[in-house]
């Protein structure tokens, strides 16, 4: 049993306040004298019932009415499902040096970004039952995604991330920390951290080993990939002033030491990609090596219940609306 919107029901505490309220307000008169001793003796008479019976017959209509917009539902069963215990944030470089065009998709150059937005959308698709985030990083991190189990929604954010998203350097500690924060609290049997980069950790206030500490003290896994075919100097594309896109060598240098480092610290592995099809074996093998499941109860196929209050509010408002009109009517 559970309410679809249970945030209505606070509207419930309203109705003895209400009652309150028209209790001390009284109702309107019906005739008016020129004199209130002619009708003194009158105020001393208790209300009449009937006058009570139709304000209660609105109070529980009101009743049954806000239990109705709650949308009360019956669970009819459960099934038992495998699922995954494994919470994973996926962290992606952004910085300007992932425009580089020594990656290949479809026989056509492309960016390593783009390749890795594509690598990494068919790693999501295989991991229905994973709770997945997604941040990127590149001056600093930002949050695309909290911990998801709606992956479409996740590739729909995946397919936004875009270079020059954030201010441009390569913080690799920082993304690493922001990661981790997102995994901390969570109670899952597994959880790790997927660190794609290109360059080296040169903005950020947390160094890439310290935030690794951090992970291995709170039993995240980091897994880092370096990409791209190598170190040197490649072209990436920058705006001069007038806002007008020119290409411009870039130097580009790969930190594999601090990022076999992190690995290491975190009991995790290091990978270096340096063509499409090595960063897709790459995914592949962490998808092998992280697979754990749990059994869960789920509990599915609700009935909806909110006619069982909105049909009996129908009917007293309807029986409140017939007495109003004939027994109980009252002077004008």
């Amino acid at each position: 049993m559970r309410f679809f919107y249970p945030e209505f029901l606070w509207l419930l505490l309203a109705i003895p306040l209400l009652a309150f309220l028209r209790g001390r307000k009284g109702r309107t008169a019906a005739l008016e004298y020129s004199s209130g001793e002619l009708v003194r003796s009158v105020a001393r008479e208790r209300p009449a019932r009937a006058g009570r019976w139709l304000t209660m017959l609105r109070f529980g209509a009101l009743a049954l009415a806000i239990l109705a917009l709650a949308r009360p539902q019956f669970g009819r069963g459960t099934t038992e499902i495998e699922a995954s215990g494994i919470d994973m944030v996926l962290a992606l470089d952004v910085s300007r040096s992932m425009e580089a065009r020594d990656f290949r998709l479809g026989g056509q150059a492309v960016s390593r970004l783009d390749v890795a937005k594509s690598v990494v959308a068919k790693f999501i698709e295989g991991r229905p039952n994973d709770r997945i985030a997604l941040v990127v990083f590149a001056g600093r991190p930002y949050l695309i995604s909290p911990l998801t189990l709606d992956h479409d929604w996740l590739l729909q954010n995946l397919e936004r991330v875009h270079l020059g998203l954030i201010e441009d350097g390569t913080a690799i500690g920082s993304g690493i920390a922001a990661s981790v924060n997102r995994l901390r609290d969570q109670p899952s049997k597994s959880k790790i951290v997927i660190l794609l980069t290109d360059g080296v950790n040169n903005a950020g206030k947390v160094s890439p080993e310290i935030a690794a500490d951090a992970a291995r003290t709170l039993g995240i896994k980091v897994y880092t990939i370096g990409a791209g075919s190598a170190s040197g100097t490649v072209m990436v594309t920058v705006k001069d002033q007038f806002g007008n896109e020119q290409k411009v060598p870039a130097k580009v240098e790969i930190d594999e030491e601090t990022l076999r480092k992190v690995a290491n610290i975190t009991d995790a592995e290091f990978y270096r990609a340096t063509d499409t099809g090595s960063l897709r074996r790459i995914y592949s093998k962490i998808d092998q090596l992280e697979k754990t499941t749990v059994k869960l109860k789920k509990f599915e196929n609700y009935r909806e219940l909110f006619d069982w209050a909105l049909v009996p509010c129908l009917m007293i408002l309807g029986m409140e609306m017939v007495l109003s009109q004939t027994r109980y009517r009252r002077l004008p």
